[in-house]
Order: C-alpha cells, then sequence, then structure tokens
C-alpha cells in the first residue's frame, strides 16, 4: 500500500506496517477462497493531508525516540509497567474496523464492491483475551477441518471461531453491498 488519497472512501490512507496482509493472503491462497488475482493491504484513514502528515511523523519521531535511552527511560518513567487503563476505561473502550471490498479495477473503484464491518469492546485488554480464550475452546472442543503444518487461524477455525466470537459479543457484519 501506498500514503495518498483513497477515492472509494474519500479521506487519506495511510498503510499499517503488519503481518496481517501476508497471513490474510495465505489464508485466502489456502481456502482458495478468493481467485488468483486476490490482494489484501489495510490502511489507517487519516482525513485529511495535513493529519496524514502530522500522523506519519509522530509515528516515525516516536519510534526514533524509542531508540535513545535516556528517552525510553522517561516513557518508562512515564508509563511505568502495569499502569495500563482503569476497569472504567476499558469498560468504555471498543472497536470498529471497516474491510472495502473491491472485484473489478481498485485504481478506479469500478466493479462490485462490498463493506464489511467488526465491532466490539475494549481491543487491548477485553476482546484479545476472548479472542484467545475462544480459540483455545474452538480447538479442543469443536469439530474443525483437518489441517496439518501451519496454518492460519481462518484455515484452522474458520466459521466455527467466527460463531463463537459472536456468541461472545463481537459483531461481524456487511454495511454496504454494490
Amino acid at each position: 500500500g501506498r500514503v495518498g488519497r483513497a477515492a472509494d472512501i474519500g479521506a487519506w490512507a495511510l498503510p499499517l506496517p503488519t503481518l496481517d496482509p501476508q497471513i490474510i493472503a495465505r489464508s485466502a491462497r489456502a481456502l482458495e477462497a478468493y481467485g488468483p488475482d486476490f490482494r489484501y493491504s489495510h490502511f489507517w484513514v487519516a482525513g485529511g493531508a495535513a493529519r496524514a502528515i502530522a500522523l506519519s511523523g509522530l509515528v516515525v519521531g516516536a519510534f526514533g525516540l524509542a531508540k535513545l535511552p535516556p528517552a525510553r527511560a522517561l516513557a518508562r518513567r512515564l508509563r511505568p509497567a502495569g499502569s495500563g487503563p482503569s476497569p472504567r476505561q476499558r469498560a468504555e473502550g471498543w472497536f470498529r474496523v471497516r474491510f472495502v471490498g473491491i472485484a473489478g479495477d481498485e485504481t478506479t473503484g469500478e466493479g462490485r464492491r462490498i463493506v464489511a464491518e467488526v465491532r466490539g469492546g475494549d481491543p487491548g485488554y477485553g476482546e484479545t483475551s476472548k479472542i484467545l480464550a475462544e480459540s483455545a475452546l474452538c480447538l479442543a472442543s469443536d469439530d474443525l477441518p483437518e489441517t496439518a503444518g501451519q496454518v492460519t487461524t481462518a484455515v484452522a477455525m474458520g466459521n466455527a471461531l467466527l460463531a463463537r466470537l459472536e456468541r461472545a459479543g463481537m459483531t461481524f457484519r456487511v454495511v454496504e453491498r454494490t
């Protein structure tokens, strides 16, 4: 992905440097889900150009400062281990992630389009522990497809885990289809 204005969402987007695109592509290939031309990338929606530049500068600056021992020591004093959010903050926390899928020309947005959304509570503590616990229960208790070797979550648990997470309070839905 690249930094720039995303015409299909009307905002500036910054690529997120994570392993998720590789994992999703591997799942899609293993499940033969979307065909040989499937590609995936994800972005942080930053709004306007000034906000995208400021956010990029902040991230680069924070990572640069983290390399300096005095800055790391200051950060440890300001935010010592174990000083995470309060129970109230965690109870009020939430997340919403939107996925935009385009079948056709991604540069123009021409073709079929689907927008899906995942929502849940506090992602840092509540939902992460919920996902881990439900994954363990799914592996231990559910009727899963036979797999071998190193497989992704989608290949190993797929719809069984999705159903568990929905019962546990997360929502997965299609919000737009054209």
